[in-house]
């Protein structure tokens, strides 16, 4: 299984009036390690794009752990949890810099036609990537 890793620049811009973390940037960070497990494989999404296809947010599952505030690092990892013909199920840890889990869960995405938003087979309009996926899935 490959982890991919990703440390995050927390701003202040993103506390909220409790001066930590508002719940809604992890989902941004959750994107980043996405991103940055994509380009591990070796892909570029903006290639789907081009391609005339996106991968939206189907299922979005978060559990919070720990607070994180201001000034603490943040650290992101991103796995393939499973890896299904027409979804993908990311499975992601988010760390503090004591190596505490802050948060842990998965976001679920499907591949689809840009112009209709019509879902498509990941295997069949992108079969290397898919396959590729496959290799770095974690393992059962």
């Amino acid at each position: 299984m490959h982890i991919a890793k990703i440390e995050i620049q927390v701003s202040y811009a993103d506390t909220d009036m409790m001066g930590i973390i508002y719940h809604g940037n992890y989902i941004k960070w959750l994107e980043i390690g996405r991103q940055q497990l994509v380009e591990d494989a070796g892909f570029d999404y903006l290639e789907m794009e081009k391609a005339g296809y996106v991968a939206p947010v189907y299922h979005l599952d978060i559990t919070y752990k720990h607070a994180i505030r201001f000034g603490e690092k943040v650290f992101v990892h991103t796995w393939i949890e499973e890896n299904q013909r027409s979804t993908t199920i990311y499975g992601f840890r988010v760390f503090n810099e004591k190596n505490e889990i802050c948060a842990e869960g998965t976001t679920t995405h499907l591949v689809v036609k840009k112009d209709s938003f019509r879902p498509i087979s990941f295997a069949k309009a992108f079969p290397s990537w898919f396959q590729k996926y496959e290799e770095m899935k974690k393992d059962k």
